[in-house]
């Protein structure tokens, strides 16, 4: 007894933690899964939604830029491929995901 002192047992573990209740234990792991959501997972879901609705909104006529970063006009839509005049009397076809950005009427005769 000189050297050593008495180590007195708790009556329950979780209270020795002092984190009896539910959101005590699994307080920081909610708080993980919601800093993801809107930190990962929600900035994503709005920007396919927004790819989504300008994929549907291409027309003929509209100027846009390819995944390869190819420039051209809108000649012909359907539902999977544009058809892109690059050049006069150059036309590509390209699927409407490899479509990037719609550019304003008038850029590609600026640059």
């Amino acid at each position: 007894m000189f050297f050593i002192s008495n180590a007195y047992a708790q009556s329950n573990p979780a209270e020795a933690l002092g984190s009896s209740s539910f959101l005590g234990q699994y307080g920081f792991l909610i708080l993980m899964f919601v800093a993801m959501y809107f930190l990962m997972i929600r900035p994503q879901q709005k920007r396919a939604k927004e790819q989504k609705a300008m994929m549907e909104a291409l027309e003929k006529g509209s100027e846009v830029v390819t995944v390869g970063g190819v420039l051209g006009t809108i000649t012909k839509v359907s539902d999977q491929y544009v058809t892109l005049a690059i050049a006069s009397g150059t036309e590509m076809i390209v699927q409407k995901s490899a479509v990037t950005m719609v550019l304003p009427k008038g850029t590609i005769k600026a640059i």
